[in-house]
């Protein structure tokens, strides 16, 4: 027999005791509470001890973003100071070109209307703009005497233009690597001067000429640049390439803009094909991303100078 029995005193039968209603629901909720506990128990035990494949990829990727995360604040400090430099050097061009201050620049007069707020009348905003519209006029009308007064001289001394274009057509800029300054040799993995600007393209991609002038040397070499054109353009302005896989035209040969000269290679010592791209003016090396404005829009050349200036290790 199961479950609980009592005698009556009154005729002394064995009768079985049925729990009241109050005590079933007490004893329920006891094995609730008690099932809700150790489940707590059990789940919290296999959480510290046990892990899924879940969370151990979260864990994985969790280490991981910490030995990325003080790589990517240097990166991002770098980036910041090569965008001040782009916009002092902007407000600097500006200056010299357009003898104003560049719209970027702090004291380019909206502060005046920030500061005022609501504050500024309509003849006050009218008054503002008129002066600074003579200004530009005026600017505007310097600048373009002086564009005449060169431009007449370049033709009377049948001078030519500097190379102001890109030496490989429909050059993507994602594909910009490192320019001029301090970078990596991926050879040596020191510091090295780097003179130029690395294109990186697939090789045999043609070679143009980016303006008028003469083939000033060529080299053939399976070392170092391996093989180097180098072309005069004038007014002390020479461009060089550097591990071409073929030189197309020969010393002394008279070029025009546009003509092809070369294609590209991997030649040398040489990580991987591109084009090792130089400027030289007046002996100076100077930085050939500043020089292509005349193919590339303004968006693409700010990128191109971003890139050249973060990618830290050079193709040679």
């Amino acid at each position: 027999m199961t479950g609980r029995y009592e005698i009556d005193k009154d005729d002394f039968r064995i009768r079985k005791v049925r729990p009241s209603a109050a005590k079933i629901i007490r004893r329920c909720l006891k094995y609730f509470f008690v099932s809700i506990a150790l489940a707590v128990i059990y789940y919290v035990f296999f959480a510290l001890f046990f892990s899924t494949d879940t969370e151990r990829r979260l864990k994985q990727e969790n280490r991981m973003y910490a030995k990325l995360y003080p790589d990517m604040v240097e990166k991002e400090a770098l980036l910041g100071d090569v965008v001040s430099g782009l916009e002092a050097r902007d407000n600097g061009i500006y200056k010299e070109i357009f003898n104003s201050s560049s719209p970027l620049a702090p004291d380019f007069g909206y502060a005046f209307f920030v500061e005022s707020g609501d504050s500024v009348s309509d003849e006050g905003i009218v008054r503002y703009t008129e002066a600074k519209l003579i200004n530009a006029v005026r600017g505007a009308a310097e600048v373009d005497a002086v564009l005449h007064e060169v431009l007449e001289k370049c033709v009377g001394l049948q001078d030519s233009l500097p190379p102001l274009v890109l030496p490989i057509k429909d050059f993507p800029y994602v594909q910009t690597g490192a320019s001029v300054g301090q970078k990596m040799s991926p050879f040596y993995k020191v510091y090295q001067k780097h003179n130029g600007l690395d294109m990186i393209v697939p090789s045999g991609t043609p070679v143009y000429s980016p303006a008028d002038g003469v083939v000033l040397r060529t080299v053939r070499s399976g070392r170092e640049s391996g093989n180097v054109l180098e072309i005069d353009h004038g007014n002390g302005y020479v461009t060089r390439y550097a591990h071409l896989k073929e030189i197309l035209v020969r010393r002394g040969r008279v070029v025009k803009k546009g003509d092809l000269v070369a294609t590209t290679g991997s030649s040398g010592k040489s990580f991987a094909p591109h084009l090792h791209y130089e400027i030289i003016r007046d002996t100076i090396h100077v930085d050939p991303v500043n020089y292509f404005f005349g193919s590339v829009s303004p968006e693409e050349y700010v990128e191109m100078m971003i890139l050249g200036e973060s990618v830290a290790q050079s193709m040679e």
